[in-house]
C-alpha cells in the first residue's frame, strides 16, 4: 500500500493506493486562507499538520487493515509558499502563499539584482513565487528576516513533521526562483540576490527517490510498520501529471482546481519567460515541463457559490438548463479574483461582470463564471502556442473535472479534445502515492499509466461560433480594465 498526501490550498487530501494501482480510499480535511490585507494570502503551517492528522485518522478509520500495510508515503503540495524557520526549526510567521500579491515591487528589485534570472530560473519574477516574498520580508520585517535559518515549501514543511528531515525536490523547488532549472540544483547567484545562501535551503532529491523515513513515534501512532519510507514527492501540478500519466514529451493536461493550470511535458528545459509561461522541472529525472497558470479557476465558482448562498452543484444544475440564446446573452466575467499570471503577470488584475441587465438571472451569471475560467485557460493555451507548443488534446483533472458541462465548455473554448479519467478529481494525491510506489522500486511504465478514460469531449462548431466573439470581448475588457486600474497601494506591515 502507498499513501499520497496532497497539501492543497483549501484542503489536505489523502489517497490510499494498492499494489495493483487501484485507489482504495480517500479522505480530506479543510483549510482556510487568511487575507489580513489586500493582496495578502497566508496560512498557519500548524493548521496543515492538524488537518493532515485528522485526515489520517479518517482514512485509517475507513480502511484500517489496508492502511496498516502502507510501505511508503508520497507528498504533493501547493507550490511557492514561504515557510520561514528560525532556531530549533520554529515557524517564525504565517506562511505566505502562492496567491499572495504583496511582493509586486520586490519583483523588479530581484530582476535588477539578478540579471541572469530569466536564463537560470526560466521564469519572470512574479509575486506568487517564493523569492520575491523573501525580499518583502527583508524589507518590511527585517528583524524577523535576520532570524531565518531555513526556508521550506509547504509540502516540505509537512515532510519535516513526518520525518524530521529538511528535503525538497526539483519540481517544487523550480517554483522558488532560486533553482537552476536546467541543472536541477540551487543557484548560488539567485540565492545571493535575496540575501540567502545554500545552507538555508533544504537538501534536494529527485521526486521518485527516498527522502527519509517516517518518525517511529508517528508510525506507532498511525498503526504502521517501523520502516515506512517517504518519497521526494512533487509540486501539485507535477504530481497531478504523474497521477494522470503525463510523463512523456507532448503529454499534457488541464488542472481545474483552486487555480487553473495547463501543463505540457518536455524532454528538455524550454524557458519562455517573456510570455509569462512557466518552465519547471518535472517530477521524473531528465524531464521538464511548461505551464500556463491562472490564479483563480474553480475557486471562482466557490466564490460565486458563497456569494449566492447556493451549493456549487445546484448552480451547475441551473446552468445546464439554459438554452443557446440564454448562453449567448449572458454577462461576460473576468475571473481575476486574485490577480493573474499567464499571460498578464498582473497581481492587480481584478474580476468583473459586464453586461448585466434586469433580465440577468443567477444562472446567467453562473454560466459567465464557468465561461470566464474557460476563456482564461484559452489565454494560457495561446501563450503556450506562441512558445511553439502544439496540442490536439488534453486531459482534465481536479475538482472541476466532475462537471461534464464545464469540460465541454473548455473543449469548445480551446478547440481541443478534452478527456476525463476515472479518479481524475484526486489530482496530486494520486501522483504523490505513485511517487511513493516508484521510490520503493515500482516500474515507471506500469506505475505511471493513464487512468481509465471516463469521457471525451469534442469541440462543437456551433458552440465555437458563439464563443469566439465573446472571447474577443473578454480580452478587450481586460485591456480596458487594466487601463483604468488604480495605482498600487504599497503593502504595509501590521
Amino acid at each position: 500500500m502507498f499513501l499520497g498526501i496532497d497539501l492543497g490550498t483549501s484542503e489536505v487530501k489523502l489517497l490510499l493506493l494498492d499494489g495493483q494501482g487501484a485507489i482504495v480510499g480517500t479522505a480530506a480535511s479543510p483549510l482556510q486562507v487568511s487575507r489580513p490585507q489586500p493582496l495578502w494570502a497566508e496560512q498557519e503551517p500548524e493548521a496543515w499538520w492538524q488537518a493532515t492528522q485528522q485526515a489520517v485518522q479518517t482514512l485509517r478509520g475507513k480502511h484500517m487493515s489496508e492502511f496498516a500495510q502502507v510501505r511508503a508515503i508520497g507528498l504533493s503540495g501547493q507550490m511557492h509558499g514561504a515557510v520561514l524557520l528560525g532556531e530549533g526549526e520554529r515557524v517564525l510567521r504565517p506562511a505566505i502563499l502562492w496567491n499572495d500579491g504583496r511582493s509586486h515591487a520586490e519583483c523588479q528589485v530581484l530582476t535588477e539584482r539578478a540579471p541572469q534570472l530569466h536564463r537560470i530560473a526560466g521564469n519572470l519574477a512574479m509575486p506568487g513565487f517564493t523569492a520575491p516574498k523573501l525580499l518583502w520580508v527583508a524589507r518590511h520585517e527585517p528583524d524577523l528576516f535576520a532570524q531565518i535559518r531555513s526556508v521550506l515549501l509547504p509540502k516540505d514543511w509537512l515532510r519535516l513533521q513526518l520525518s524530521g528531515d529538511q528535503v525538497s525536490e526539483p519540481s517544487d523547488a523550480a517554483g522558488t526562483l532560486w533553482l537552476d532549472v536546467a541543472a536541477r540544483d540551487w543557484s548560488d547567484e539567485l540565492l545571493a540576490a535575496c540575501g540567502l545562501s545554500r545552507e538555508q535551503m533544504p537538501r534536494l532529491v529527485e521526486s521518485n527517490q527516498v527522502s527519509g523515513r517516517l518518525r517511529p513515534e508517528l508510525a506507532k501512532a498511525w498503526g504502521l510498520g517501523a520502516e515506512v519510507l517517504i518519497a521526494g514527492g512533487a509540486g501539485d501540478n507535477a504530481a497531478s501529471a504523474i497521477g494522470i500519466g503525463a510523463v512523456k514529451p507532448g503529454d499534457g493536461f488541464i488542472s481545474l482546481g483552486t487555480s487553473g493550470v495547463l501543463f505540457v511535458v518536455n524532454d528538455r528545459y524550454r524557458p519562455r519567460p517573456q510570455s509569462a509561461v512557466h518552465a519547471f522541472c518535472h517530477a521524473l529525472p531528465q524531464r521538464w515541463h511548461q505551464m500556463s497558470v491562472m490564479l483563480s479557476a474553480a475557486s471562482c465558482l466557490r466564490w460565486w457559490a458563497r456569494l449566492t448562498g447556493q451549493a456549487e452543484a445546484a448552480l451547475l444544475a441551473e446552468v445546464e438548463q439554459l438554452d443557446e440564446p440564454a448562453l449567448a446573452g449572458a454577462p461576460i466575467f473576468l475571473p481575476y479574483l486574485a490577480g493573474e499570471r499567464t499571460p498578464h503577470n498582473n497581481p492587480f488584475a481584478s474580476g468583473l461582470f459586464q453586461g448585466l441587465t434586469h433580465e440577468s438571472e443567477r444562472a446567467h451569471c453562473s454560466y459567465a463564471v464557468l465561461e470566464g475560467v474557460a476563456f482564461g485557460l484559452a489565454d494560457g493555451l495561446a501563450a503556450l502556442q506562441a512558445s511553439g507548443t502544439e496540442l490536439r488534446e488534453l486531459s482534465l483533472v481536479g475538482g472541476g473535472a466532475r462537471s461534464a458541462f464545464w469540460a465541454q465548455l473548455i473543449a469548445d473554448a480551446l478547440d481541443l479534445r478534452i478527456h476525463t479519467h476515472d479518479g481524475g478529481e484526486t489530482g496530486g494525491a494520486l501522483g504523490a502515492a505513485r511517487l511513493a510506489w516508484l521510490a520503493v522500486g515500482g516500474d515507471e511504465a506500469s506505475v505511471c499509466s493513464r487512468p481509465p478514460l471516463s469521457a471525451t469531449y469534442l469541440p462543437r462548431p456551433a458552440a465555437q461560433a458563439r464563443l469566439q466573439p465573446r472571447l474577443a470581448c473578454f480580452r478587450e475588457l481586460y485591456r480596458r480594465l487594466d487601463d483604468l486600474s488604480p495605482a498600487p497601494t504599497p503593502s504595509r506591515t501590521p
